[in-house]
Order: structure tokens, then C-alpha cells, then sequence
């Protein structure tokens, strides 16, 4: 079979709602991926055969076919096209699989996958929370309501059924959340995250510009009782604001290229495609899904968690990955070792292709060989994705 390689993987340092990224165009943020990953590997862009770009909330700046947007707003030709997908948290995961999927098949040679969120400009809700009056309907049909009468799909509820089910206590669903920003605050610090992230120019109030360089959702301050603190999403929940990914602006992306565009770059790859994986579950516990599509991948790929190096598990809540942790029998010294989004904030549509990053950046500096990603997914489904470093 063909093979898919990574060659190039950025993304920027994450800001919070309202923060550092808040000036800035979700087009512009996406387009500077794009220049970066060009420029990292050197590629000359008219060689890019495709954009395949993850988004949740694709409507108003984030609308009209961001991928494309964000190419008109980059360095790229207008010779190369763009594509948006909506896979929900796993967006820029599945723009992955996409892009590894066309050169593995042969039809293209050089692909970028991406994503982009803005969720400080295009609110977390958009477009199904537009108002009914105004002639939009909800998703919720006839047919939908009659299979899952009285059901609203959420989250949060989700969540906290998977701490339930998998019988997680709070103290252990904060230590997590505190683990999180002492490992980001490590890798901060330790200069991890140095060559994985694209320095921003932002412009302050006053009219003076500073490097956007640190994720800005850090809490270098953070401590296991002010965590313990926090007020309880839901009466007699488990879960809280602390113990939950953070609202974020951001975009990531990797260059996927085949063995001909490896050849014409003449480039050492930083990661091979070995594996992928989808699967959909219970859409009302939602976010369950990573647990057995994981064990779906190893199986495929005929490997075992103890032959995978370093995980990537999304901390969309601390009951996801713990309870992956509890059901693999997997190490937790290999689990988000430079933090996850309960730390570094959770960018929707970009969290995939970020987590990616990442991860490759992490198995090289800690010279191992293979990585997993996951991450829970709207509607409950998963994406698996194992990759070699080379």
C-alpha cells in the first residue's frame, strides 16, 4: 500500500475567549498555518494539490468555505482549492485522515490538512442556535425525536454520565485538571512547544504589538484546592469548569505528502501515517466513543497500548480520558505529557491537526516511535489516528 507522510506540523499558541487572538480574523489566523507549513517544509505553494480544513462553527466569519477563504488570505496561489468538513472536535483529525486517504490512493501528492476556530468570534453554538423565529429550524427532526424521544443531546451530560459509568470520583476528575497545567507549565517553561508554534503579531489596545508565543489558557498559578474550588457544572455533577477543556481561539495544520512529493521536496518526513480509524457510538453518553474505537485501531493495526509510545487523548472533560486511561489498562506517564486542552484550551475545529502536532513533536523529543490520537466527537463518534516517527 501507498504510504502518507507528515513533513511539516504548527499550530499557534492558543488564546483565551476575548484574549490575545480575539483581534484577529479566523481567515488570517488559518492563513498563517498554511504559510508556515509551506515555508517549514519547503514546498513551493503552486504544489499544493489540496486545503482540507476541519471548522465547527461554520457561519459567519468562519463561513463561505473557510478553507478557501483562509487560501485567499495566504501566500497560496488561487490555483489551489479548499474544502471545509465537520466532523465536530475531530474536524482537523478527519481533514488528516482525508488528506492521507488522497495520497495514499495516488490522486494527490501534497495535501494540507488543517483547522481553525475562532470562539471568541463565531460563538460556540452557531448556526443551530439561531433563533427559530428568524425561519431557522433545529436539527432535531420528526424521525430523530421519535428514536431518541425527550433527548437533548449534551455535552455536559454526557460528561458526567461517563464519569458515572466509569465510577471516576471528583477528586480524581480535579487532580487530572491540575496535572494538565503542571504538565503544560513544564513544557511551556522547558521550551517543548518552541518549534510547534507559529509566533502571531498582536496588536494591544493601547496600539503596541507583542509575539503571541505562550498558550494563553496556562494557569501558571494553578492549585489542586483551587481547582477542588470551582462551582460544579451541574447540581450533583462531578465536573466543573476547572476539570473541563477551555473555550479557545486557534488553528493548526500538517503537510501530508506521498512518496512522489517526499521525493520532490527531498525532505526528511517527520512521522508516517500507520493507522487510522472512525467510529460512532451512543450519541447520548457522546463522548464514549475513543474508548472502543481505540481498541478498534490497536486491534486492526495488531498492536497492543503497551506498543504505543505517547497518547494524545483530547481532555474535552477529565472524565474522557481518564476513563480511556481506566478502560485500555493504558500508562498515564504516556498520556498528554506536555499537558492537554484543560490547560492549553480546546479550538474545535483545530484541535485535531493541534494534538497532532503536538504529538510528533513530542515522540521526537522524547525519541520514541509510536503515537496515538483520539478525541470524543459530537454526535458520539471517535477518530483513532497511530503514527511512526521516522
Amino acid at each position: 500500500m501507498a504510504e502518507a507522510y507528515i513533513v511539516a506540523a504548527a499550530r499557534t499558541a492558543g488564546g483565551r475567549k476575548g484574549g490575545r487572538l480575539a483581534g484577529i480574523h479566523p481567515a488570517d489566523l488559518a492563513a498563517a498555518v498554511l504559510d508556515a507549513l509551506v515555508e517549514r517544509c519547503g514546498a513551493s505553494p503552486e504544489q499544493i494539490d489540496d486545503v482540507i480544513m476541519g471548522c465547527v462553527m461554520q457561519a459567519g466569519e468562519q463561513s463561505n468555505n473557510i478553507a478557501r477563504i483562509a487560501i485567499m488570505a495566504s501566500k497560496l496561489p488561487e490555483s489551489v482549492p479548499g474544502t471545509s468538513i465537520d466532523r465536530q472536535c475531530g474536524s482537523s483529525q478527519q481533514a488528516l485522515h482525508f488528506a492521507a486517504q488522497a495520497v495514499m490512493s495516488g490522486a494527490m501528492d501534497m495535501v494540507i490538512a488543517a483547522g481553525v476556530e475562532s470562539m471568541t468570534r463565531v460563538p460556540m453554538g452557531l448556526p443551530s442556535a439561531l433563533p427559530a423565529k428568524d425561519g431557522f429550524g433545529h436539527y432535531k427532526s420528526p424521525a430523530i425525536e421519535a428514536r431518541y424521544p425527550d433527548i437533548q443531546f449534551s455535552q455536559f451530560t454526557g460528561a458526567e454520565m461517563m464519569a458515572e459509568k466509569y465510577g471516576l470520583s471528583k477528586d480524581e476528575l480535579d487532580e487530572f485538571a491540575y496535572q494538565s497545567h503542571q504538565r503544560a507549565i513544564a513544557a511551556t517553561q522547558g521550551g517543548r512547544f518552541k518549534d510547534e508554534i507559529i509566533p502571531l503579531t498582536i496588536t494591544r489596545a493601547d496600539g503596541s504589538t507583542d509575539s503571541h508565543t505562550i498558550d494563553e489558557g496556562i494557569r501558571f498559578d494553578a492549585t489542586l484546592d483551587g481547582i477542588r474550588g470551582v462551582k460544579l457544572i451541574q447540581d450533583g455533577g462531578k465536573l466543573t469548569a476547572a476539570s473541563a477543556s477551555q473555550i479557545c481561539d486557534g488553528a493548526s495544520g500538517v503537510m501530508v505528502v506521498s512518496e512522489a512529493g517526499l521525493k520532490s521536496l527531498g525532505v526528511q518526513p517527520l512521522a508516517r501515517i500507520h493507522h487510522m480509524t472512525m467510529m460512532g457510538g451512543d450519541p447520548v453518553i457522546m463522548l464514549e466513543a475513543p474508548l472502543p474505537a481505540t481498541e478498534r485501531a490497536l486491534r486492526k493495526a495488531g498492536m497492543a497500548i503497551d506498543d504505543i509510545d505517547l497518547y494524545e487523548v483530547n481532555e474535552a472533560f477529565a472524565s474522557v480520558p481518564t476513563a480511556w486511561l481506566k478502560t485500555l489498562h493504558a500508562d498515564p506517564q504516556k498520556l498528554n505529557v506536555n499537558g492537554g486542552a484543560i490547560a492549553l484550551g480546546h479550538p474545535l475545529g483545530a484541535s485535531g491537526t493541534k494534538l497532532m502536532t503536538t504529538l510528533i513533536h513530542a515522540l521526537q523529543q522524547h525519541n520514541k516511535r509510536y503515537g496515538l490520537q483520539t478525541m470524543c466527537e459530537g454526535g458520539g463518534m471517535a477518530n483513532v489516528t497511530i503514527v511512526e516517527r521516522l
